[in-house]
Parts: structure tokens; sequence; C-alpha cells
């Protein structure tokens, strides 16, 4: 995999203080205000940015080390709004200095025709970082955005898309970890880990606006790579595509899954059913029994299958039963085990900011496949 020159490289450790998490948005002010004022000054040097790398094909060291800074700091700065680090951050953006931090390679020659239609290619970028941060280039720089459509980037336009856009994925894991936080003083593996996400994608968003790059932010979600070991789940997908797509298949993809939607709601239906009685067989014997798992695991993979068709992550026709092993994206479920009888009282009020994050991701992946 080539190196994007682009990077965030974590080491944070999970602990939080409560008292700083408890008022995070109250000491991150003077950040805030420092922010907005530096955006304003970034969104005019973007346009004369944009000329000189149009007819010189590289930006300039010094715009190179600026844009950089920039783009470190606001990095800095939303990774402590959102919980990714405990840190206070500083003020400049330097390099190696923050739990969550900014590799940026030195300025190489681009390419005009990247350059002259920036925004037009970035657009695709924008709507992705959007949904994942909840402000167009947010979450690693909200100055990024605006600065080629003329008139629209000044502070009032910084605070909305930085602070004033509906919720994306990474900020709803932000709102989650902060009671998380508060309780028991450490940031959940799971939630972190989705908030570098979208500060990395969001931060080489931004470094492509701002012309520090002409590579395209790539949405691998293996990067950046996790410093904590990820515990194993019982439920774990499996991925085995070879990307190749047929045109008609993907040019008639949502009347072709037709059929599987209808098949998934009549079986749906019988689901719920099975829950029900298997939520009351757990709370009173302390496992699900095992025609139940098989079902309802049934149903999960074959769910599974029809999402990745109609996303367009598999391209194979999926079957009707939910088979393992007969996709190219499935599930792995391990056998039924013994469950908590209280976990099992609560499921549904502790399932709630899962069905909440789902819900979110179900956004970004349905953006994805537009694209």
């Amino acid at each position: 995999m080539e190196r994007h020159p682009i990077r965030v490289v974590v080491e944070d450790d999970l602990q939080r203080s409560r008292l700083t998490v408890f008022f995070r948005l109250i000491l991150a002010i003077p950040h805030i205000i420092w922010f907005l004022i530096w955006s304003f000054g970034v969104f005019f040097v973007a346009i004369v940015s944009w000329f000189i790398v149009l007819f010189k094909a590289r930006l300039p060291e010094s715009l190179h080390g600026f844009f950089a800074k920039y783009v470190r700091y606001s990095t800095h700065l939303y990774a402590y709004l959102y919980l990714a680090a405990n840190r206070y951050p500083g003020f400049v953006g330097e390099a190696g200095d923050y739990p969550v931090d900014v590799e940026i390679d030195g300025p190489v020659r681009q390419s005009r025709w990247k350059t002259l239609f920036r925004l037009l290619l970035a657009l695709p970028a924008l709507f992705l970082t959007s949904a994942l941060t909840g402000a167009p280039g947010g979450g690693g720089g909200g100055g990024g955005g605006s600065w080629e459509e003329g008139g629209t980037g000044g502070a009032d336009s910084e605070w909305y898309w930085s602070f004033g856009g509906e919720a994306g994925v990474v900020a709803l894991a932000a709102i989650f970890g902060w009671f998380v936080c508060v309780a028991l003083a450490r940031m959940p593996l799971g939630y972190r880990d989705l908030v570098a996400y979208g500060l990395r994608y969001s931060a080489q968003t931004t470094g492509y606006m701002l012309f520090l790059t002409d590579r395209y932010p790539t949405a691998d979600t293996r990067l950046p790579a996790a410093t904590q070991p990820t515990p194993k789940k019982p439920i774990a997908l499996e991925v085995t595509d070879d990307l190749r797509r047929s045109r008609v298949t993907v040019f008639f993809r949502l009347l072709l899954a037709i059929p599987h939607i209808i098949w998934l709601i009549l079986w749906g239906i019988l689901v719920f059913l099975a829950v029900v009685a298997g939520w009351f067989a757990t709370l009173a014997t302390g496992q699900l029994p095992d025609a139940l798992h098989r079902f309802i695991g049934a149903y999960l993979r074959y769910g599974t299958h029809v999402a990745a068709f109609l996303y367009l992550i598999a391209n194979p026709f999926p079957g009707f039963t939910g088979t393992p092993g007969t996709y190219p994206v499935d599930l792995r479920i391990a056998p039924r085990q013994r469950q908590n009888r209280w976990k099992t009282l609560f499921r549904v009020a502790l399932a709630v900011p899962a069905q909440v994050l789902a819900f979110g991701l179900a956004g970004v992946a349905g953006l994805v496949a537009v694209f």
C-alpha cells in the first residue's frame, strides 16, 4: 500500500481526566477563537496559492509550511474536542507535539489539471468528510473547503462548517465517549479509533484543498494503524472481494436487489418474534437457545450479504439463505455463549449508542456507494 503524503499518527493511551473532559468545550474556547482567526487568513492565502500552483506546479516551501501547521493544529484541536486525546494542545501546530499528530511530506510537483479542477474533484471527499465529522473539511481544518467558492469563506461560514453543521459519526462517537470518560476516566478504544479515522480523512481532504498534495484522500479503514490490540469479537466481518464489478449489474443494482429487500423484510418479521422469545429465554437460562442462535445468525449474515450487494461492496448476486462462506463479504459468528442476565435485561437501553452509530455509519456507506 503506497504511503499517503498526509498521515495521522496516534500515540494515545486512552486515559482521560474526568475534570478536563467535563469542561472540555469551555477549555477549548481560546483554541476555537484562534482557529477561526487562522482560518480567515488561510482563506485568502489559499486563493493566492491556487494561482501559484496553477502556474508553477508546486507550492512554495513557505506556504507549504504555513498550511501544514494549520492542518496539524486543527487536527490537534479536534482531537482534543472529540476526546481522541487528553492533553491540552499547543497553538502553533508543531509536529510531534501531540498524541494525535499529522505527518506531512514536503512540497512536490503537482498536476496543473488537478489544480485547475481541484474544487470539483474534491466534492466527493468533502461530502464524505461532512458525513464523518459533520463539517466539510471540518474535523481536520474547517478552512479548506470554502476558498474557491467566492465570498463564502469568512468567519461566519467557518463557524458554521466547523461547529454548527449537522453532527457526523465522529461527533456522535465523541458525545457517547464523553459520558464514558466522565464515568470511567477512559475513552473506549472503538470510539477513539473512529474519531482518529475521521480526523485522518478530514486532514487529507483539507491538505488536498490547500495544495499540500494532489494525492486524493484515502478512505482506507485500516488507517491510522491501531496502537492497542483490538479485542476479538464474537461477530466479525470477513472480506474476500477482488474489487471487480460488472457495469450492467451495477447500473441495475437497485432493481436487482428488490427481491432481496422484500425477502429481508418478511424474514425480519419472523426474526423480531424470535428475538422477543430469545430475550425471555436468555434472561431465564443465561443462554440463547441453539435453534434461535442459528436462525437469527443466518438472518444477520443474509442481511450483510444484501447490504454488501446493494452498497457495491461485492459483485455477485447473493443467495437467499444466509449460508456461511457463500459470499465475498461474510459474517463469522461464534457459537452461542453464556450471557450476562443483567446485560440481557437492559439490552435495548444499552444498545442505543451502538444503534445510533450504526445508523450514522450506514449513511456514510450509502454516500460512498453513490460515489
